[in-house]
């Protein structure tokens, strides 16, 4: 067994009750750092979620600027709609392509307790974490209130209907809702004239 690190025993005598695995070998700079990304980054997103300055300017360049400096990879022209939920703490693992659009109060969440080795009797608290990224491909349209789960890629041009919850890949070019999220319909092809 790995011999964990003064700080993690420190956190520990505190009580707060953390992930061996994802903790353990932190060290006091590597816990003040990430403490410190992890309030700019609040800092920032909260300006993204509840600003209403300068209308439809704030949507299409401060907020994809904003998610950038946290270290998202957002392409051009994106559109981030207004108390939308990014994963602070893995930001890194979000991608955003050209033209893509999450609409209004949506949730991008990068990291979940891996409940692979989860047991009666287990702490939930100290399972390590499964972190995966996220991909929003060429052109999709995320919908209000849509919750996007780790690990899930969106493809090019699809649509998630509002309130839907993505737990698995949406294909390109069509429409998916629920919860979880199916396939509904293909989008058509433009005849030529």
């Amino acid at each position: 067994m790995k011999k964990l690190s003064l700080t993690f025993r420190f956190m520990r005598l505190l009580g707060l009750n953390l992930s061996e695995e994802e903790y353990g070998q932190i060290s006091l700079f590597g816990a003040i750092y990430r403490a410190y990304l992890g309030f700019r980054n609040a800092f920032l997103l909260k300006y993204c979620m509840y600003s209403v300055l300068l209308g439809s300017f704030n949507y299409r360049k401060i907020r994809p600027f904003l998610w950038r400096k946290m270290g998202a990879k957002v392409g051009k022209d994106c559109f981030i709609g207004y108390e939308v939920w990014m994963d602070v703490t893995h930001s890194d693992l979000i991608e955003l392509e050209d033209h893509v659009h999450v609409a209004n109060r949506c949730l991008l969440l990068c990291h979940q307790r891996d409940l692979s080795h989860y047991f009666v009797g287990d702490d939930y608290a100290k399972l390590s974490y499964r972190k995966s990224k996220i991909v929003l491909k060429k052109g999709c349209l995320i919908g209000m209130g849509t919750i996007v789960c780790p690990g899930v890629t969106v493809g090019e041009g699809a649509i998630v209907g509002a309130g839907s919850l993505v737990t698995r890949d949406i294909p390109a070019w069509c429409v998916a809702v629920g919860n979880p999220a199916k396939v509904v319909r293909q989008i058509p092809k433009k005849e030529e004239k």
